[in-house]
Parts: C-alpha cells; structure tokens; sequence
C-alpha cells in the first residue's frame, strides 16, 4: 500500500478503501485521546465510553495495557466514578501548584523547557505548524496551543483531511498530509509524551487514566510506525 500514496502508481479501488478505513480509525482514536485529556470525563462521555468495544489485542502491549485498564474500570463502575474520575484528573494533570513535577501537566512546553514551563518555545512552533495547515485557533481549544489534547486534534483533523483528499482522489495532497503527521509525531508528540505518560502512571489512581497513559504509549508508537511504512516506498524485487 505504501507505493501507492508514494506517487508512484494509481491506488487501486480496493487499496484505497482499505487506507481510508484505517485513517478515519486513526483520526476517531486521536478525537478520543484528545477529548480524555482536555477536560473531565462527564456522564455523556462515560456512557460512550461504555459502549465502545475495545480491541483484545492490537499488536502493541502498551496499547492493549491500556485498553485492557480502561475496560477493567469501566466494568466496574459505582454510583460516585463521575466524582472519581473528576477528582482523579485533577490529581494528574492539575496538582496541587506546587511545582512543576506534582502533576502530569499536559503541555509540550513544561516537559521541553529547562525550567518547566507554559508557553515556550515548543509553544510557539506548533502555533506555527497550525497556521500553516490554515488552523487558527478552534474554538475547542481553551488551553494553550501545546496542550496535548489541541495536539492530538490537530492530528485527528489532518487525519480527516486526508480521508477528504483520498475519497476526491487528491492522492499528492493525502501524501503531503501523511507526511506533515509523521513529522508532526515525530518533532512533538513522540518526543514528548512519553514523559508525561510516565508521570501520568505515577499520579493517577483510577484505571482509566492510568489506562490512558499506556494507551497514549501505544497509539502514538503505532501510529508512527504505520505512517512510516505507508509513505516508505516498497521495493520491488529483483
């Protein structure tokens, strides 16, 4: 599949469906994260949750970790979870101000400045990688523009935009888009977030966030791996 999205021959009818297939799965899991990290989980949430059917096994023992975590305490769900789960996303991404190590604090600044903390550099780059897909501040974004939740919707809209151009066979501008991800994971999200994912496992005290942690691991890794095989040309053999 990866030629195909190289530029290099026609996607077949069958190719092409099964790519748009797995990129509108990317972009509905990046919508997921993205909406677990910005704000507490409230009973609309909770209920789709609940509903959802996570996978067994995807390939990937983070990912599995954490969706096996989250399906664990989803299970188990009493009258108090909502107060729970709210109490919780305080203790990890929250804390008690402290100082800038008492909580999972989801920004790329306060992980990649020496003195951890808001609005820095990493700040200003992705503001800059935003403006230049034609994103101007959405109106879901209330924090800073490398909270980890505008992050991850930044991927899930590049994500469905590459679905847009596939479906209108734009396959040079679905390729442009793919490599704008890869990049985007490689010099932000993967760089980063592994270490607010560790300090997430260590502050949160319910399942589901610590189920998060390990889910964000193993999206992101798998993702990245997915995006560097697809726009990799296959070699032909001899």
């Amino acid at each position: 599949m990866a030629e195909n999205t190289a530029n290099t021959e026609p996607i077949s009818a069958e190719d092409r469906a099964a790519l748009i297939k797995l990129i509108e799965q990317r972009a509905d899991t990046y919508g997921l994260l993205s909406r677990l990290y910005r704000v507490e989980v409230n009973q609309e949430l909770l209920d789709e949750l609940c509903g959802m059917r996570f996978p067994a096994s995807t390939g990937n023992k983070n990912a599995d970790q954490g969706y096996r975590l989250m399906a664990t305490y989803l299970s188990n769900l009493w009258e108090n979870s909502l107060t729970d789960l709210a109490v919780d996303y305080v203790r990890c991404f929250i804390g008690h101000g402290v100082d800038a190590y008492s909580a999972a604090y989801p920004f790329e600044s306060v992980y990649t400045s020496e003195k951890r903390l808001l609005m820095q550099e990493a700040r200003d780059e992705v503001l800059a990688i935003y403006r230049s897909m034609g994103l101007d501040k959405q109106s879901t974004w209330k924090e800073g523009e490398d909270h980890v939740a505008v992050e991850l919707e930044f991927m899930q809209i590049l994500s469905s935009r590459t679905v847009d151009a596939l479906r209108s066979g734009k396959d040079d501008d679905a390729f442009d888009l793919l490599m704008t991800q890869k990049n985007f994971l490689e010099d932000h999200l993967v760089a980063w977030t592994p270490m607010m994912t560790a300090d997430l496992k260590r502050f949160a005290k319910t399942d589901l966030y610590k189920g998060l942690a390990y889910l964000t691991d193993g999206f992101l890794d798998t993702d990245y791996e997915f995006l560097q095989d697809v726009l990799t040309p296959d070699e032909e053999d001899d």
